[in-house]
């Protein structure tokens, strides 16, 4: 009864749309309860409350809570999880670096357990955190065939279609029956069906596929062929992941197939294989915004994670000191005044170039600028939307500058008012002018010639944004200065 009130309290608390309110709320309770059973001070580990907390919670969650132990205690919750099943769904869910920790304390034989039974387009990405060496010497304990589907999956690309599919799948061929299908499956119960039966001709050959619900509601003596449907859609090893992303997406695919040159069906990518896709891209192009790569483990040096970082800083610290150059060599042409309002100038110029360039590349990475029209409709908005809020944000900081110098009584006041509102206004609305023109166009230039457009976004924008703004402003304020005060 008591549990059952706290149920309803936490779903009051959490209403069922807020999924990511609930997930926070039990993580921070998995993570008191991890603080308690471990004792910073005293190092001691209390073997029975994790042993309670494993077997109270699930092993995904478990995974995601078990970041919060130092990483000599990590093999500790694994160890104390009830069975095998629970062990391969915490390392298949878990972090990079609590996978490093594991496969350095496990032995060949609890390893060669674990990988036997998961599946193989999970233990192909879970050995991306094993060394080459250990991945070697486990290809051999294995099974042969398993291992086979491994290595050749292994083969493909990071990014590629060949690397998301699972090679664990149903295919018949037309003539068996519904019934034929169903014992089949019955005596396979490991492999998930509900993605859809695939269909081959006698030559291997993909033909089709069957709904899992025609299974269920049609006689057992019907034929395949008679219930199957024609496939629309369909890739090859070699496809990219932002391919295989845009045809489940845009056509709402549970299972997308994968063939060879012959037709021949050689893995199926599932809709769960996408949505972890997309994750991995928003995490890659997050960082490469930043302008460093997109994954970093506890195991990397300072010194690695320095140059990872440093080639787009070393852009920044270059544009830097040539906008040091471009101050120095426009000192004796203007007034003092006109440094003060060089970080407005800037701010707001690289505000604005960098909201085109992230529009820009979000647009390009879920493939709405794949057509001439659309791509030229969205530079033109995004010109357009850049250029009116430079015009709006200069004209309004022109005369808020203008009244500050004429009723503020500032450092300003000997100024002319209006001459300063108009070098403001006018090198602000240049600066955004700027800033619009790198943002649109730095990640359409970046995509032509092979790089990601991501990075663009984030070092090259404000690298080059403050040189030319500056550049811009100081030209309106020395040609301002020389109408109005020469």
């Amino acid at each position: 009864m008591e549990a059952h009130a706290n149920k309803e309290m936490q779903a009051q608390k959490y209403p069922q749309g807020n999924r990511e309110s609930k997930t926070g709320h039990l993580d921070d309770i998995l993570k008191e309860k991890l603080e308690m059973a471990f004792h910073k001070q005293t190092s001691e580990v209390r073997l029975h409350d994790l042993a309670k907390i494993a077997l109270e919670h699930s092993p995904i969650d478990l995974a995601y809570a078990v970041s919060y132990l130092p990483p000599n205690i990590r093999s500790v919750l694994y160890e104390n999880l009830p069975n095998r099943e629970a062990k391969i769904r915490f390392i298949v869910n878990t972090d990079s670096d609590t996978r490093i920790i594991l496969f350095r304390c496990l032995h060949d034989l609890e390893l060669k357990k674990l990988f036997e039974k998961m599946p193989a387009d999970e233990a192909v990405w879970t050995t991306e955190d094993m060394s080459e060496r250990r991945f070697r010497r486990l290809m051999e304990q294995i099974d042969s065939r398993k291992a086979a589907r491994i290595k050749e999956q292994k083969k493909h690309h990071r990014n590629s279609a060949g690397r998301l599919m699972t090679s664990e799948f149903f295919a018949f061929t037309m003539d068996m029956t519904i019934g034929e299908v169903a014992a089949y499956i019955r005596d396979n119960p490991r492999i998930d069906f509900l993605k859809g039966i695939f269909i081959l001709n006698h030559t291997k050959e993909l033909q089709g596929y069957v709904p899992a619900r025609n299974l269920m509601i049609n006689p057992p003596n019907i034929p395949l062929r008679q219930v199957m449907r024609p496939i629309l859609h369909k890739v090859p090893a070699e496809a990219t992941r932002e391919e295989v992303i845009d045809i489940v997406e845009r056509y709402k695919i549970s299972a997308l197939p994968v063939v060879d040159n012959n037709n021949y069906l050689i893995g199926v990518i599932t809709h769960e294989d996408v949505v972890e896709a997309m994750e991995d891209l928003a995490d890659e192009t997050i960082a490469h915004m930043g302008g460093t790569k997109e994954k970093f483990t506890s195991h990397d040096s300072i010194m690695n994670r320095f140059w990872t970082r440093s080639p787009w800083l070393i852009a920044t610290l270059l544009a830097g000191l040539i906008n040091v150059g471009v101050i120095s060599s426009f000192q004796n042409h203007i007034l003092t005044f006109v440094l003060f309002f060089v970080p407005l100038i800037t701010g707001m110029s690289g505000n604005i170039g960098l909201q085109c360039s992230t529009v820009l590349v979000r647009s390009m990475a879920i493939g709405a600028l794949s057509a001439a029209a659309s791509r030229r409709e969205t530079i033109m908005k995004e010109l357009g939307s850049g250029l009116l809020t430079g015009a709006i944000f200069g004209v309004g900081s022109g005369i808020l500058i203008y009244l500050i110098v004429l009723f503020g009584g500032s450092v300003l006041a000997s100024a002319n008012p209006f001459v300063v509102g108009a070098i403001v206004g006018m090198g602000l609305f240049g600066g955004c002018i700027v800033g619009t023109l790198l943002g649109v166009f730095s990640p359409l230039v970046f995509a032509r010639i092979g790089f990601d457009p991501a990075i663009s976004a984030g070092p090259v924008v404000t690298a080059f944004n403050d040189f030319l703004s500056l550049t811009i402003y100081f030209l309106i304020a020395w040609g301002i200065c020389s109408i109005f005060l020469v």
